[in-house]
């Protein structure tokens, strides 16, 4: 689905992405792990074409798509939920839903599909609140949802569970759990929160410094010293 090759990417004189490289398989969720600052949130923005790679190739499908605008790689099945969720806060829930409909065509454009409303119910019963009126929680579940209303084939998480409380953590790991066993959607999830990312990963890859360090199966990741390895 997803290769990305020998990627670097620079802030000033400082080089936050060193020869990043790696694969994500078809209908599997892969998680990246690391601590603040060794380069995660660059990488997805890099992926989404928001920062422009320095060097290296990414490439979709067998696609390049290094050089495409973010609403091109939108179009080309590519969802986005950002690191602080980035809802509008003055346009209502259904409105910020809508938005996510941009790159729909057809009537299938103009509606909100029931699917959201079954995974986040209380998307349904503020419909009409404005996005700044929710929790953090509802809004990362509104962000989730605005992403996911595009039935993307790739559906890529920055951080989901950062100041969220526990019980929507639960209804997100449970929606991602669900997509993941669909097998129709590849998902890319960047967490910090080690029980969660360990819960959803089919593959994980961790990160240190720019770089990726130590890749594998997510049911290796005890074994493999993950959680211990990324608390260093």
């Amino acid at each position: 689905m997803l290769e990305v090759k020998d990627v670097n990417q620079f802030y000033g004189g400082s080089q936050i992405l060193r020869d990043v490289s790696f694969s994500v398989p078809t209908g599997a969720c892969t998680v990246i792990l690391g601590r603040n600052g060794v380069g995660k949130t660059t990488l997805l923005k890099c992926l989404m074409g928001i920062v422009p790679t320095r060097t290296g190739k990414i490439e979709m499908n067998g696609k390049d798509i290094t050089s495409l605008k973010p609403y091109a790689r939108a179009e080309s099945g590519i969802a986005y939920v950002p690191q602080g969720r980035e809802i509008f806060s003055r346009l209502t829930v259904e409105e910020n839903l809508l938005m996510g409909l941009a790159t729909v065509k057809g009537k299938a454009s103009k509606s909100i599909p029931q699917e959201i409303f079954d995974m986040f119910p209380v998307l349904k019963e503020m419909l009409n609140r404005r996005g700044g009126d929710l929790s953090g929680g509802q809004q990362q579940q509104l962000a989730i949802g605005r992403a996911l209303i595009s039935n993307p084939k790739l559906l890529i998480l920055d951080e989901p569970t950062e100041g969220i409380q526990p019980s929507i953590i639960k209804d997100i790991e449970r929606v991602i759990q669900m997509l993941s066993k669909r097998g129709d959607m590849t998902i890319l999830l960047v967490e910090q929160y080690y029980d969660f990312a360990q819960s959803l990963a089919d593959h994980y890859l961790v990160m240190s410094r720019g770089q990726v360090v130590k890749k594998g199966l997510g049911e290796d990741m005890e074994k493999d010293n993950i959680r211990n390895f990324v608390a260093l």
